[in-house]
This record gives structure tokens, C-alpha cells and sequence, in this order.
């Protein structure tokens, strides 16, 4: 029971009277209930008038689910309560205390009531798969044994501020275009199924052939208002099989990343992401002192794409039998000179760390840049086809009204 006591995440009173002095006076407390929030007032030698529950919009924050920046943050803020010499329980609390997301406070309060109950913990972060992944608790449970808890914390967070960004980019780079893509063609059904039909009830009070465009965009918002709904349904019934296949099928997705790596420009970024993911990850896990071979299963998870995954497993198996880094890496035919010669010289120095560390760091700016210079680029490529297809309709739509003036004149 009091175990179950300790898990429950303390809610936030709004409150309102008068301190020692007399004077008006009002903030927030955090309490499990209304009375143990009044008594706590009471104890400060604050007479409370008004305590209220602190309610939250549904858009607030504070309902939102967790995300891997968040886990970066609280790792970041925990890392800095050890560094400051403030007990590892006490740190949970002040972390907590500057959270707003209802769910991470509760993550972080069921964290505390493991690790006061005497779990270690990196025990206490297993029992959280959904948001502390096996990397994440080896790596603690590498910096609890070696009883440096507080700079593992540190480089976890840098780790992993490092890859979000990295995520980041690489969504920056497949979202714009297409969302503006999307937005185009919706635009355009939009023309096709509403205003098209406006102008070939005007059109058909010409008496005269219409232009072969104008024919070809009238006969197309046509079957757009005959088909439109099934289309809507086909789009989304593919989109979800689309997913389904992505979840389910591990040769869909390699296909998919097969095929993804293959195309220009964003193939090369993502080529690229894959490469600093692998050498962030690995020179993480390799500085936390984990065993190579078990570095290499972290950094295949760490991948993000299939393709990558199978070669990172076709390593390990290759250092595995003997096989130095730098050769099992080249044996894939998926990293390039550069990444390869780096890894042989840190094997050859005994600085891999630092070595993969400067790959990583290396391949991160060039997707950094890659992405730069694709946005540059694809605006132009955006508008370029938004005219074509906004504009061929509008124009179709004006052709015969020009030549009605035309024939007039």
C-alpha cells in the first residue's frame, strides 16, 4: 500500500490567503488531495482562503504524450542535480516539479518510488521499455557500477539530443515538399470539383467549341465529382495498408529503405544519417565501456533503416569471428572511404572513441548542410509545379473567354 501511495503522481493547488505577516499572499503547492494541501499551507504559516485544483486545457502541455526530447531533458536535468551533489531522490523531485506533462511527472515519480524501495536504477528504467530502450538502461547500469552515474547521465543526454536533432533534420528534409505537394493537389480537386462546374455553366451559353485544354480540364473535374469519394477512400485505405505493411512486413521495409537510399539527393541524406547514427551510437556505448560486439547490437537498433541494420549485424558477426572494425565496415560496401580510414586509424592509435565520435560529428553536418541546401533548392522545384497545377486550370478556365474576346473584336 505504501508503495502504491508513493506512485501517485502529486496534483498542483492554486491557492490563495495570508502569510505570518497578514499580508495577502497566493501561489502553488503540490499535494495528493485538497486537505494535505491546505495542511501543508497551514504548516508554512499560511492561512489558505482559496485552494484550488490547477486544471488544464486539452491542449496544454500538460496532457501531451512523452517524446524522446523529453527523456533527453530529464536526462540532461538529472545528469546536472548528480553533478551539483544533490542526492539522486531529491533530483527526481526538483525535476519533476519543473515538468509540465502529467504523464513524464508520473514516470518520474514511479522512478523514485522504485529506486526509494531499494531497486538500482537502471532496473527501475527496465520496467519503462515504451521510453527507456535497452541502450539507454545498459548505459546506466554501466555508469552505476563504475560509480559514474552522473557523467554517463551527461553523455547519454548528449547522445541523444544529438540523434533527435538528426531525426529532425531528416523529417525537415521528406515533410516540406511534401506537404506542399499535398497541399497542391488539394488545392486543384478543390478547382476541379467546385469551381470547374461553375465556368462550364457559363461556358455552355457560348454557342462555340471550347479549346482542347479547356475540354481536358472540364472532362477531368467531371470524373473528380463522379469519383472523388472513392478516390478519398482508396487514398486512405492505401495509406493504412501502407502502414500496416510498414509495421508487420520486415522485407516491405527493406524494400522500402532499399529503395528510399536509391534516390537522388534525399538518398544521400539519408545515406549519410544512417552512417552518423551508427558511429554516435557506437562511440557512446564503446566509451561507456561496453563490449564491442554489444556495442554493435545497440547500433544496429540505432540505425533507423533496415539496409543499414543488416550490415551493422554482418559487422558484428565479422568482429565476432576475429575480424578487425575497419574491415568488417568495409566488407559491407555501405561506408564510405572516409568512415572506414577514420576507423582504422582509431583502432591503430586505441582512440576508436574519438574517431567514431569525429564521424559521427562529421556526417551529422553534412546532413545539416544536405538539408540547407534541399530546401534551397526544392523551393523553386515546389512553386514551379504548384503553377503548373494551379495555373494550367486557371488558365483553362480563361482560354475561351479569351477567344470569345478575340472573335468579338
Amino acid at each position: 500500500m505504501a508503495k502504491k501511495a508513493a506512485n501517485k503522481t502529486p496534483l498542483t493547488f492554486n491557492w490563495e490567503g495570508k502569510d505570518k505577516s497578514g499580508n495577502a499572499s497566493k501561489g502553488a503547492i503540490n499535494a495528493e488531495n485538497l486537505a494535505e494541501a491546505k495542511a501543508m499551507l497551514r504548516k508554512q504559516g499560511i492561512m489558505p482562503k482559496k485552494v484550488r485544483k490547477q486544471s488544464y486545457s486539452m491542449f496544454s502541455n500538460h496532457n501531451k504524450p512523452i517524446k524522446p526530447l523529453d527523456i533527453a531533458l530529464f536526462t540532461r536535468q538529472t545528469a546536472t542535480m548528480l553533478k551539483s551533489g544533490v542526492p539522486l531522490l531529491q533530483g527526481f523531485d526538483i525535476v519533476a516539479n519543473g515538468i509540465e506533462k502529467q504523464k513524464m511527472k508520473q514516470v518520474i515519480y514511479d522512478l523514485k518510488a522504485d529506486v526509494s524501495g531499494g531497486t538500482n536504477f537502471a532496473k527501475a528504467l527496465e520496467r519503462h521499455p515504451k521510453y527507456f530502450d535497452d541502450l539507454y538502461c545498459n548505459l546506466v547500469h554501466a555508469g552505476e557500477s563504475s560509480g559514474s552515474l552522473e557523467t554517463m547521465l551527461d553523455r547519454i543526454a548528449t547522445y541523444k539530443e544529438k540523434m533527435e536533432t538528426l531525426k529532425k533534420k531528416i523529417k525537415k528534409a521528406l515533410t516540406y515538399p511534401i506537404a506542399v505537394i499535398v497541399i497542391g493537389l488539394v488545392v486543384s480537386a478543390i478547382l476541379l470539383i467546385k469551381v470547374v462546374p461553375q465556368f462550364e455553366s457559363v461556358f455552355s451559353s457560348f454557342g462555340a467549341d471550347l479549346p482542347a485544354f479547356t475540354m481536358f480540364v472540364v472532362h477531368l473535374s467531371k470524373i473528380a465529382q463522379d469519383w472523388w469519394f472513392i478516390a478519398l477512400i482508396a487514398i486512405a485505405v492505401a495509406g493504412f495498408s501502407f502502414a500496416k505493411a510498414h509495421e508487420k512486413s520486415r522485407g516491405f521495409r527493406e524494400w522500402l529503405d532499399r529503395t528510399v537510399l536509391k534516390l537522388p539527393i534525399v538518398g544521400k541524406i539519408l545515406h549519410n544519417s544512417a552512417i552518423a547514427r551508427f558511429a554516435r551510437t557506437l562511440a557512446t556505448t564503446f566509451a561507456a565501456g561496453v563490449p564491442l560486439v554489444d556495442a554493435l547490437d545497440s547500433a544496429a537498433g540505432a540505425s533507423g533503416n533496415v539496409v543499414y541494420e543488416k550490415a551493422i549485424m554482418q559487422i558484428k558477426n565479422g568482429v565476432s569471428t576475429g575480424q578487425s572494425l575497419q574491415n568488417a565496415v568495409t566488407m559491407t560496401g555501405l561506408f564510405p572511404a572516409m568512415a572506414t580510414q577514420m576507423i582504422a586509424i582509431g583502432e591503430e592509435a586505441g582512440s576508436l572513441e574519438m574517431m567514431l565520435d569525429k564521424v559521427a560529428s562529421y556526417y551529422e553536418e553534412e546532413v545539416d548542410n544536405a538539408v540547407d541546401n534541399l530546401s534551397t533548392l526544392i523551393e523553386p522545384m515546389i512553386m514551379a509545379i504548384l503553377g503548373i497545377l494551379v495555373g494550367g486550370l486557371v488558365i483553362a478556365m480563361y482560354l475561351p473567354i479569351f477567344q470569345l474576346g478575340n472573335v468579338v473584336h
